[in-house]
Order: C-alpha cells, then sequence, then structure tokens
C-alpha cells in the first residue's frame, strides 16, 4: 500500500495528524487576524455564544461573539495610539477530541511587543490557553476560551476545560 493511500491514523487521544494539522492552520489565522486589527474577522473565528474569560477574572467573560470583537477592538485601537505593535505566538498546541466531536485544546501563548522606538520586543504576556473548538457551518470555531497568565492560578471553583 503506498504512502499516499493510507489512511491517517490517529494517535492516542484519536486525533490524527490531518486533524493536528487544521488546528494549527485555525490558529495561524485567527491570530494573524488579530494581530492585524481585524476585530470583527477573528470574532467570526468564534461561535455566536462563546465564553472568553480570564482565570483569575471568571465573573468578566465576556459572552457572545459581538462582546468580544468589540473588547478586541477596544484593545487594538488602544495599542495602536501607543504606537505598539503585538505579535501572538501559540505553541505547545495539546489536540484532544471528545465524544460530541468538539476539540478540547490547551496551547501556550505568547504575545511580544515592540512600541516605535523599542529597541526590541519585549513579552507582554505568557499564557494558556484552554479551547473547546466545535464545527460550525463548516469551519472550526471556538465555543470557549479560557486564559490563564503566568503567575495567577484556577479559582478554586473554577472547572479547568482542557
Amino acid at each position: 500500500m503506498s504512502e499516499a493511500s493510507r489512511t491517517p491514523e490517529p494517535d492516542d487521544e484519536g486525533v490524527t495528524a490531518e486533524l493536528y494539522a487544521q488546528v494549527q492552520q485555525f490558529y495561524a489565522r485567527q491570530t494573524g487576524l488579530l494581530d492585524e486589527g481585524l476585530a470583527t474577522e477573528w470574532a467570526q473565528t468564534f461561535t455566536e455564544g462563546a465564553a472568553f474569560r480570564d482565570a483569575a477574572r471568571p465573573q468578566d467573560a465576556l459572552v457572545g461573539r459581538r462582546a468580544i470583537g468589540a473588547q478586541a477592538r477596544v484593545h487594538h485601537d488602544r495599542l495602536a495610539a501607543e504606537g505598539t505593535d503585538v505579535r501572538h505566538w501559540l505553541g505547545m498546541v495539546d489536540v484532544r477530541a471528545e465524544g460530541d466531536g468538539s476539540l478540547r485544546v490547551r496551547s501556550y501563548a505568547l504575545t511580544p511587543s515592540t512600541g516605535h522606538g523599542d529597541p526590541g520586543p519585549r513579552i507582554s504576556a505568557s499564557v494558556v490557553c484552554h479551547d473547546r473548538l466545535v464545527r460550525d457551518n463548516g469551519s472550526w470555531r471556538v465555543a470557549d476560551r479560557t486564559l490563564r497568565r503566568d503567575g495567577t492560578v484556577f479559582p478554586a471553583s473554577f472547572p479547568a476545560t482542557a
């Protein structure tokens, strides 16, 4: 049997190399939209009722694509006014298939930023990102995102998502 005709083998969590590559491509596109200040387009990578929260402040969760996009716009406009460029880099992406077809994804995210005239980039944030991805109209979308900044802990009552 030729290599091209073989069915991809899932790893021990049921995630094929092809699916892993789709998830990587999703995040590359999503972070690019955010970094370019395309808040509306970035928000479209979330489900209509998605939740976006900081683990240290779960009570301040953003709920819904519109709220998530509006906050992204405010954040990008503030950075642009300050003359700061921010890039998001995701790595160590761990993808786990769920029985309902969704994916639990944990990744590490670094956000290097550079201000005009800065001698070089600085890491403005280092976080662990916990996402639940779902298929929506043929595309992967984030249904739930929780960020935990390094140096903070999940509150005892907060459920881990991935």
